[in-house]
């Protein structure tokens, strides 16, 4: 093994791709910003008891060590909705509900996945806490395609789910095998009286009318009607899909669910919710970075400007003001092409290499 190789699923962002996380990152961010939401940082690892305890998730996607200062077990962030919960329930716990919080960093998976094999990954998003209305989740998917559409991300397909959709048709008995079945849409697998929830999944209005004709007994009425009002409130230009049975990663959330995806990125692209923080409300969302910056997505264009030696700094920083990126000349031997410039200083006004 040599020093320069990265464990599988890490990898290096080299430029431009750097810039456009940033790029990325700042845009979900501003937007959340714009609608209330205060940024705040929590810490890359914690004790694995806090990291799990605020939701009551699983530890098994947890990279885990012993803090050689306690001697305690901590364990590296694989998700960061669960630092804001512990954030918003303790040093937060005084603030007037709702309380909107927004965020942005890297997290660390134990395995990869098929779909998804980087194992480090930029996580970005916002929490709504002390409230999972039909409001609120109005609010937090506007804010998800808002800040997705300010990254310029095209072409969004909104995907709506129901989480704990057997709780509340099976409240009694082990419901495990049952859910497995779901999951893998095993329409022979489960009771005849449940395969039209397979069924049902697809294109809104539709899946919804298929969804209230099984539903004769009013069991989910106000369920349905309140993803219909949250279908209502997305913009046209939004695809929008109801998949009744899907639990995949919401591994947390209560009764609506929701997943992001483009035609111009691969795999989900953002993922929330609603869920509970012990016994307070809340909902929020995710969105992941690493699909768009694969998909060139606000890589931007390039302007720098290359500055010959003895270029005055007054010169230079007017020109940085008026939106160019200067890289000055330090040696004889330096030239534009070295450093990747697209322009050089002549006679005192730009000119492309």
């Amino acid at each position: 093994m040599t020093n320069s190789l990265l464990p599988t699923g890490f990898r290096d962002r080299l430029p431009p791709e750097a810039d456009a996380s940033a790029r990325l990152v700042r845009a979900i961010l501003d937007t959340a910003a714009s609608h209330g939401y205060e940024r705040v940082q929590a810490p890359l690892a914690e004790y694995e008891a806090s990291l799990t305890g605020s939701l009551g998730t699983s530890a098994r996607d947890l990279l885990r060590f012993v803090d050689p200062v306690s001697g305690e077990t901590m364990a590296v962030r694989s998700d960061i909705t669960g630092q804001i919960g512990r954030i918003a329930s303790t040093r937060m716990g005084h603030h007037p509900r709702p309380v909107r919080l927004s965020y942005g960093g890297p997290v660390v998976k134990l395995r990869a996945t098929q779909l998804r094999p980087e194992r480090e990954m930029m996580q970005v998003g916002a929490e709504l806490i002390g409230l999972d209305s039909v409001a609120a989740a109005i609010e937090v998917v506007s804010v998800a395609i808002e800040g997705l559409k300010a990254a310029g991300v095209k072409d969004i397909t909104l995907d709506l789910t129901m989480p704990d959709l057997l709780d509340v048709l099976k409240p009694k008995g082990d419901r495990e095998e049952l859910k497995a079945a779901l999951d893998a849409k095993d329409a022979g697998a489960v009771p005849a009286a449940l395969a039209p929830l397979i069924a049902a999944a697809g294109a809104l209005p539709d899946a919804l009318d298929r969804m209230r004709a099984f539903d004769s007994e009013s069991k989910l009425k106000d369920r349905l009607d309140a993803i219909e009002a949250i279908a209502a409130a997305v913009p046209a230009d939004i695809r929008v899909t109801l998949d009744p049975t899907e639990r995949h990663g919401f591994e947390y959330q209560t009764w609506f669910g929701f997943s992001l995806f483009s035609a111009h990125a691969s795999g989900e692209i953002g993922r929330g919710g609603a869920y509970r923080i012990g016994k307070e409300p809340a909902i929020g969302f995710s969105a992941y970075i690493d699909p768009l910056i694969d998909a060139g997505l606000a890589q931007g264009e390039r302007r720098r400007l290359f500055l010959p030696i003895g270029t005055m700094p007054q010169k230079a920083a007017s020109l940085r003001a008026e939106g160019w990126v200067t890289v000055a000349q330090l040696t004889e031997e330096d030239s534009a092409e070295a450093q990747i410039c697209t322009h050089v200083l002549r006679n005192g006004r730009p000119e492309a290499v």
